[in-house]
């Protein structure tokens, strides 16, 4: 008889109707268990969980959508489901076997098992922190290097912006410009946040965009010559000041708009001219779009990772029973790198 384990896991209670998460829309059930055996004649993978990744897209999933989304909205009373890393504690799939870590997206629970594993990628490199693969060697890591390589076309010299530069995706789409020899400033929400993009990461300049009265004033101050590449995280007036400080043929690869997820309506951009004017090329990405570029991606970062040419923070908070202040503490802008939860050491 195959053992069976308790299962401490994330659900989600209801959706949610306006504003960001809070701690009580979530509820951590410690009465579930789990057969640690996958279910015979398929081909799923049963994990133990080690690592969640909290990300803002996840907001997105907790609300209900009338029209069909570009992930799929949770389910109120259902575990939560995100990136995670884990171990093979067993399986009937020819890709994956017992002791193989791998990452993709897993259960908010101790235990996780997958019966649909297109989205389940096993870790080839072994050789550097696992949590990595929840943030950079994981879908964040190649967000960055897809919307800044593929969709912003730079060139050695020009000048790129990043907005919520500290974060799992900005941090390293900063330091993918430097090695490609741009300059560089990030915008973000606190003095800590700007000390650590200047000293930490190398960007050339940083601002705290709380403390700018005026964002059109403080780009044009930063770039004086114009913004070539805008890589676009917050939305609303950031994009607006963007907009006008951006020089002719500028990119700008859409990422996300953390700015516009908790209003109930959205905030209009008044700048849009200037994509005419400037010949500006504005687009939108989804990664998922470039999965066949993943290996590509994860030997070149693993590369920076162990000649020194990429530095990395995370924020860790531990146990799983700590996941849902965690992902609430994201839109508050508390954590401070990659935000992830350590739901077990082995």
């Amino acid at each position: 008889m195959a053992e069976v384990r308790a299962n401490k896991k994330v659900v989600l209670k209801d959706f949610i109707t306006a504003g960001f998460p809070k701690e009580s829309d979530m509820e951590v059930v410690t009465t579930d268990t789990v057969r640690l055996k996958v279910p015979e004649g398929s081909k799923a993978v049963l994990l133990k969980t080690l690592y969640l990744s909290c990300d803002p897209y996840m907001l997105w999933r907790m609300r209900k959508h009338d029209e069909p989304s570009f992930v799929p909205d949770f389910v109120p009373g259902s575990v939560i489901t995100g990136f995670g890393v884990g171990k093979v504690v067993d399986s009937s799939h020819p890709d994956f076997k017992v002791g193989d870590f791998v990452w993709g997206m897993t259960g908010w629970e101790e235990y996780s098992l997958i019966t649909e594993t297109e989205m389940l990628f096993k870790i080839r490199y072994t050789d550097v922190p696992l949590s990595y693969y929840t943030g950079l060697l994981g879908m964040a890591g190649f967000t960055a290097y897809i919307g800044f390589h593929e969709i912003s076309s730079p060139k050695k010299g020009e000048y790129v912006f990043v907005s919520a530069a500290s974060g799992a995706v900005g941090q390293l789409v900063g330091q993918l410009a430097k090695l490609m020899g741009c300059y560089v400033v990030g915008s973000a929400g606190s003095d800590e946040k700007v000390n650590l993009l200047k000293n930490k990461f190398g960007f050339d300049e940083a601002f705290n965009y709380k403390k700018e009265p005026d964002l059109s004033a403080a780009l044009k101050r930063l770039f004086p010559e114009g913004i070539d590449i805008y890589f676009e995280n917050v939305g609303g007036p950031m994009l607006d000041a963007v907009l006008i400080n951006m020089r002719t043929h500028g990119r700008i690869a859409v990422c996300g708009m953390i700015s516009q997820y908790n209003l109930e309506k959205p905030e209009g951009v008044h700048n849009l001219f200037y994509l005419v004017a400037k010949r500006i090329r504005m687009e939108g990405f989804l990664v998922l779009d470039f999965l066949h570029k993943y290996h590509q991606f994860e030997e070149i970062i693993a590369r920076y990772i162990k000649d020194g040419k990429i530095t990395y923070v995370e924020d860790k908070a531990e146990g799983l029973e700590n996941a849902p202040a965690a992902l609430v503490g994201l839109f508050a802008g508390r954590n401070v790198g990659k935000q992830l939860v350590v739901v077990s050491h082995e």
